[in-house]
């Protein structure tokens, strides 16, 4: 364990036979002279997350009715009611760079495409593919050095990065919204089992054959491996931080078990023609709560500060059977009308907010100084598609969550007019993540209204 000083340094980590692990933000991390001006001081990172939904939504049931703070939660924001206070709801955000603009059909591989980086992808289905920097990558390059990891990249579903996915589209644009460069997608890692072995798996694993063999074979909880660098830890420890570290290190042991459990049940769907990794839930709402307990563990111990999460590949045909919805997804966005299509796409689009409202819940409850981690987020909810039916690329669902470290207003419905480039929010979320930039993909400017009407 390092500890200098008369406070833990913020990179402590807990360590054990090849094995370091992370801790949570904690009082003793912070001189008690300097805790009142905590957030003034900037030691409470703001972080950035964007959670992607693919095809679209039912637009009728996700716009609110109303703007500034009177507006109406409607069905599909129903679950996510009681962070009302807490979020953005954008209408007129739009993506032109996901339309057509002469390269015919293909919607569903250029709405990923375009989702982050406001680029008009490359029609191919070759290996020249061409895309720009997404939003997440411009953040992860300019504050990467001062966490484990520079971003996470996570998924639910498999798929390809060669071949053709949608009319002539290499399935690396619909497979992936984050993009480090223009030729080289960030695809998602969609089995849990691995990342947690990346979040919390050896630093400095032994060069010994027989010693990591010999560590495989113990099957321990990586919190036996740290256990006597946690007990000399909490020793030192004031009752809040005693809490902060009970609760953080419980959440590591409930992901482990879970990921067990997935494992030992061999609870793996089968997906014909792909070979799903061991360790992935058959049960997809398990899948995406797994995920974004990770993604909050990786938060709190500050090994990242930007996320990406797919709750599926862009074009999805997955079904929902748990929830009364046995059609495919993509499928069933080409309703033509039909009611029941509508309502079936409908009770998804909310099923999907449910899962999202519990990602809420588990940043609401991790205290950071005198806030909530919640507090110090940007969380970036929504599709590069509006009407799935159309393909429609404007006037896009998006909420956003989080205060950003006291930079955001919330708790409000903004409307813009016009074709509003969806760029222009992650200028000014960067803005507010200590990453200046002029410009993003087709951006026209920083967006209004995120603290004022």
């Amino acid at each position: 364990m390092i500890n200098t000083g008369k406070h833990l340094q913020r990179r402590t980590f807990l360590r054990g036979l090849g094995t370091a692990m992370a801790l949570p933000f904690l009082d003793a991390m912070v001189p008690a002279t300097a805790r009142a001006n905590r957030l003034a001081k900037g030691l409470a990172p703001r972080r950035l997350a964007f959670a992607y939904v693919p095809n679209g939504v039912i637009m009728e049931a996700f716009r609110p009715a109303g703007v500034g703070e009177n507006f109406e939660i409607t069905r599909v924001l129903e679950p996510i009611a009681a962070y009302k206070k807490d979020m953005l709801v954008f209408s007129g955000l739009t993506h032109n760079n996901g339309r057509a603009l002469g390269d015919g059909p293909g919607d569903h591989a250029r709405a990923a495409a375009s989702y982050l980086t406001g680029v008009h992808p490359k029609k191919t289905a070759g290996a020249d593919i061409k895309n720009g920097v997404s939003v997440d990558q411009v953040a992860a390059m300019a504050l990467g050095d001062q966490t484990r990891f520079a971003s996470l990249e996570l998924g639910t579903e498999p798929g390809r990065l060669a071949g053709n996915c949608d009319s002539g589209y290499s399935c690396a644009y619909s497979n992936s919204i984050s993009w480090r460069g223009p030729t080289s997608p960030n695809p998602p890692e969609i089995n849990p089992r691995l990342v947690f072995e990346r979040l919390f798996g050896a630093a400095d694993e032994p060069s010994d054959p027989a010693l990591r063999a010999r560590m495989k074979s113990y099957k321990k909880s990586i919190l036996d491996f740290v256990q006597d660098d946690t007990k000399a830890l909490m020793g030192t420890l004031g009752p809040t931080d005693q809490r902060k570290m009970d609760e953080y290190l419980y959440a590591v042991r409930d992901i482990e078990k879970r990921i067990e459990t997935a494992e030992k049940n061999g609870e793996t769907e089968i997906v014909p023609d792909i070979e799903r990794p061991a360790g992935v839930p058959a049960d997809f709402a398990e899948h995406v709560k797994l995920m974004y307990d990770m993604m909050t563990i990786a938060y709190q111990a500050d090994l990242t500060r930007v996320t990406t999460f797919m709750y599926g590949r862009e074009g999805s045909n997955r079904t929902y059977r748990p929830i009364g919805v046995p059609g495919a997804h993509h499928g069933l966005t080409h309703h033509r009308g039909d009611e029941e299509k509508i309502e079936d796409i409908t009770k998804i689009n909310v099923h999907h907010m449910e899962l999202f409202a519990y990602f809420l819940d588990r940043l609401a409850s991790v205290q950071e100084g005198d806030n909530r981690l919640l507090d110090n987020m940007m969380v970036v909810y929504g599709s590069g598609i509006s009407d799935g039916n159309k393909h429609w690329h404007h006037d896009l669902p998006i909420v956003m969550v989080g205060g950003g470290g006291g930079t955001i207003r919330s708790g409000r419905h903004v409307s813009y007019s016009g074709e509003t480039p969806m760029t222009n929010l992650y200028l000014s979320l960067l803005d507010r993540a200590g990453v200046p930039s002029e410009t993003l993909g087709d951006s026209s400017g920083k967006l209004e209204h995120l603290t004022d009407l």
